[in-house]
């Protein structure tokens, strides 16, 4: 092989390479992602377990799932606590660039006192905030009305008595109603 055809074979390989692992990058950056279904948003990040951002038409607006409190993971001069890194790595694989259906709550308010709105989150059939107490990666946050109080509650016993998730591993709390995990 001449000295030539060796660079072209080496510089070939070397784009291919780049362009092989730099292209997620320039996807995320330059492309719009995909169509969704009318009445859905696509998921463009996940801050924690319960708290996500999702693109509405061009706005990007943080949602905060209804009924269900992860332990922290982020919250400023709040140490990570007790499966916060599990319950934000289940949200994140979950529902990272997945589309997703809101649900208001006739009883609760419309935004938290962050501005988030607060939301019910389904992904397809599967109802996020229900699912993330049931799997123990949080807990049925009872402070403010909301419909589904009861089912979560539920769910919640549940997943304390089978000792899943956090319940497993952690010392949970609770202090006027409101369950927190201990820290890390």
């Amino acid at each position: 092989m001449t000295k030539r055809r060796l660079v072209k074979y080496l510089v070939s390989i070397a784009a291919f390479l780049l362009i092989t692992y730099l292209w997620p990058y320039v996807q995320s950056r330059f492309y719009e992602h995909p169509v969704v279904p009318i009445g859905q948003y696509y998921v463009t990040s996940v801050a924690d377990g319960d708290t996500i951002e999702v693109d509405m038409d061009g706005t990007r607006e943080r949602v905060r799932m209804i009924g269900v409190d992860t332990p922290e993971t982020h919250k400023p001069n709040t140490p990570v606590q007790c499966f916060g890194p599990q319950a934000s790595d289940f949200t994140k694989k979950l529902l990272t660039h997945q589309s997703v259906r809101l649900e208001a709550d006739p009883t609760n308010d419309n935004r938290d006192r962050y501005d988030r709105l607060l939301r019910y989150v389904y992904f397809g059939e599967r109802l996020i905030n229900r699912e993330l107490i049931e799997q123990g990666y949080g807990f049925a946050y009872i402070s403010f009305p909301f419909t589904k109080k009861v089912e979560f509650m539920q769910a919640q016993f549940s997943a304390a008595g089978a000792k899943r998730g956090l319940w497993a591993v952690c010392q949970p709390t609770s202090s006027g109603g409101r369950w927190e995990s201990n820290t890390l």
